[in-house]
C-alpha cells in the first residue's frame, strides 16, 4: 500500500469549532423517549423519572445541543399536550410513527433532562409548522421563555417551573419539502410561513436564533430549488438552513457506504453555494450557516420494509422502531461523517446526531435492564473530548480506490484540530477493508514533540457489534508504532479503522 500524507500547518485552517457541532436529537419515536431516557419504573429511575444509568452514558458521550421533539413527530405536535400535571395530559395518535403518544414525557421534563446532563446541553426546540403555524409558535415561545405576568408565562410558573426555559434556538418546521411530512408544503409556502413565523417570534425576543427548513436530502427532486426559494423569502430572519443525511450500504455495496462522506462534503458545499448566491442576489453581507441537524448510518430500507406491515388500527405506545444495532463497518462511516462535519466547521455550526437513545442511537437500553454503548458511541464522545478547537486546512494525498456509487474515491480521510492549549488530534479513517495504511503527516510550525496516544476502533470482524449479551465485544485499542520524530508523525492505521492520535 502506498504511503498517505497530510501536511499540518497552523497557518492554514478552516475555522473553530463551536459546542453545537456534538449536538444529538430526542424525538418522540419508538423508544427514544419511553424506556430510553425516562423509565420510572426502572431500578435507576430518579425521582423525576429519568434512568440515571442512560445519563451517565450521555455526559460521557459528550453531547451538547438536544434537538427536540422531532423530526417528522413535530409536525403534528400540540405543545400543550405536553405541560402541566402528567396525569391530566391528553393520549394522541402520532401520525409520523404510527403510535400513540402518552404525553407523560413533555417539555419540563425535557428542559429538566437537559439540565441534568449539565451546563453543556443546550435545548433546540423545533416549533410545528405542518398542521400548525404563526400563532401556536408565539404562544410556546412565550410559555417557554417569558419571566412571568402573563396569561402563559404565568401556566408555566403554576405548572411548577418558575424559572424561563431560556430557549435560544428555534427549528421552523422539520422537512416540510418531504411527501411523507404532514403539512408538507411547496417551497414557496414554507417560506412564506417561515418568514411570518421568524418575524413574529423575533418581535418577542429579538435575540433568538432560528433555523430555516433545507431540503431533506440532496437526493430530493427540489433540491437546491427548494432552498433558493425558501431563503429568498427567510433571508434576513434566519440564522441557519438545515441539512439532513443518512447512509446505509443500499444494495450491499459497503465499497459505496464506507466513502459516504464525499457525498456529505458534497452536500454541505452545495448548500453553501447556494446559500450564498442567494445572499449575492439580495445584496446581503450576511452569511447564512448550515444546521445539521439530523445525521447518522441508518439502515432506512429495513425501517421502509416493516412499516408496510403495520395494521391500521394498531396503534401501540412506544414500540421498537429504528433499533439499528451498529457494526464496526458502521462505526468506521459513522466516524467519516465527523470529520467531514469538521472539515466544514467554518459553515457547519450546528450538527445533530441523530438519534440519542435506542432509535439509530449510539445508546442502547432494555427496559428494567441494562444500557450499554453502540460501536458508534466512541467516536462520537472522542470528537466531543478532543474536537473542540481550530480546524486545521488539511489535504490528503492518499491511494485511492474505485466506489460504484461516487467514483474514486481516497481511502484516507482524515482532519485535525488544534486545540488552545496547542495541542493537536488527528482524526483519519482508513476506508480499505483488506489493507493497513501507512500515514506520514508533516508537521510545520505546530511545536509538537510527543504522542500522547494513538487510539483505534476496528477488529477482524467487521460486523462485530456490541449487544445486550455481550455489550464490550467492540471498544477502542491502543495502536501500536506511531512516533513523532523530527517533525514528521509516522502512523500504520490498520484496515477499515477509525482513529484518533493525539500530539502534544
Amino acid at each position: 500500500m502506498r504511503t498517505a500524507h497530510l501536511t499540518l500547518d497552523p497557518a492554514f485552517t478552516v475555522g473553530d469549532t463551536t459546542p453545537r457541532l456534538f449536538g444529538s436529537f430526542v424525538e418522540h419515536l419508538g423508544r427514544c423517549v419511553y424506556t430510553g431516557i425516562f423509565e420510572p419504573t426502572h431500578p435507576t429511575a430518579d425521582a423525576d423519572g429519568i434512568r440515571q444509568d442512560v445519563l451517565d452514558l450521555v455526559r460521557e458521550l459528550g453531547v451538547t445541543t438536544i434537538r427536540y421533539p422531532g423530526g417528522n413527530f413535530v409536525s403534528g405536535y400540540k405543545w400543550e399536550d405536553s405541560v402541566g400535571p402528567a396525569d391530566d395530559r391528553p393520549r394522541r395518535l402520532d401520525l409520523a410513527w404510527h403510535s400513540t403518544e402518552t404525553n407523560r414525557f413533555g417539555l419540563s421534563e425535557y428542559i429538566g433532562f437537559l439540565r441534568k446532563i449539565g451546563p453543556q446541553a443546550e435545548p433546540m426546540m423545533a416549533v410545528n409548522l405542518g398542521t400548525r403555524g404563526v400563532a401556536e409558535a408565539l404562544e410556546l415561545q412565550e410559555y417557554a421563555n417569558h419571566r412571568e405576568g402573563t396569561a402563559l408565562s404565568d401556566l408555566r410558573v403554576s405548572h411548577g417551573d418558575k424559572d424561563p426555559f431560556g430557549i435560544r434556538l428555534w427549528c421552523l418546521g422539520n422537512e416540510m419539502d418531504g411527501p411523507w411530512q404532514t403539512g408538507h408544503k411547496t417551497a414557496e409556502e414554507y417560506g412564506r410561513v417561515a418568514a411570518e413565523t421568524a418575524r413574529a417570534m423575533r418581535q418577542a425576543d429579538p435575540g433568538v436564533e432560528l433555523v430555516a427548513c433545507g431540503s431533506s436530502g440532496q437526493g430530493m427532486p427540489t433540491f437546491a430549488e427548494w432552498e433558493a426559494t425558501v431563503l429568498k423569502e427567510t433571508y434576513d430572519l434566519v440564522d441557519y438552513v438545515s441539512l439532513h443525511a443518512y447512509y446505509w450500504p443500499e444494495d450491499g455495496d459497503i465499497d459505496s457506504f464506507l466513502a459516504s462522506a464525499v457525498d456529505m462534503e458534497s452536500f454541505i458545499e452545495n448548500v453553501v453555494a447556494t446559500a450564498d448566491h442567494v445572499g449575492a442576489l439580495l445584496k446581503s453581507k450576511k452569511r447564512i450557516n448550515l444546521s445539521f441537524d439530523e445525521w447518522n448510518v441508518w439502515y432506512q430500507s429495513e425501517w421502509e420494509a416493516r412499516a408496510k406491515t403495520f395494521a391500521q388500527d394498531d396503534w401501540p405506545e412506544a414500540p421498537r422502531l429504528l433499533e439499528d444495532h451498529y457494526s464496526v463497518t458502521d462505526a468506521v462511516v459513522f466516524g467519516s461523517l465527523l470529520i467531514a462535519l469538521l472539515r466544514h466547521a467554518d459553515r457547519v455550526t450546528v450538527a445533530c446526531l441523530a438519534q440519542l437513545v435506542n432509535v439509530i442511537a449510539p445508546i442502547m437500553t432494555e427496559p428494567g435492564g441494562p444500557a450499554w454503548r453502540q460501536t458508534t458511541f466512541f467516536p462520537f464522545a472522542q470528537a466531543a473530548r478532543h474536537g473542540q478547537g481550530r480546524v486545521l486546512d488539511v489535504r490528503v494525498d492518499s491511494p485511492t480506490y474505485e466506489t460504484k456509487k461516487y467514483g474514486e474515491a481516497d481511502l484516507l480521510h482524515a482532519t485535525a484540530v488544534r486545540g488552545e492549549d496547542g495541542t493537536v488530534t488527528v482524526f483519519a479513517v482508513n476506508r480499505s477493508r483488506t489493507e493497513a495504511l501507512p500515514l506520514e503527516v508533516t508537521l510545520n510550525g505546530l511545536d509538537l514533540a510527543s504522542v500522547v496516544e494513538h487510539s483505534v476502533l476496528s477488529d477482524s470482524d467487521p460486523d462485530a457489534r456490541n449487544t445486550l449479551d455481550d455489550p464490550d465485544r467492540v471498544k477502542p485499542h491502543a495502536a501500536e508504532g506511531t512516533t513523532l520524530t523530527g517533525g514528521t508523525l509516522t502512523a500504520t492505521l490498520e484496515p477499515l479503522s477509525w482513529n484518533v492520535i493525539r500530539l502534544a
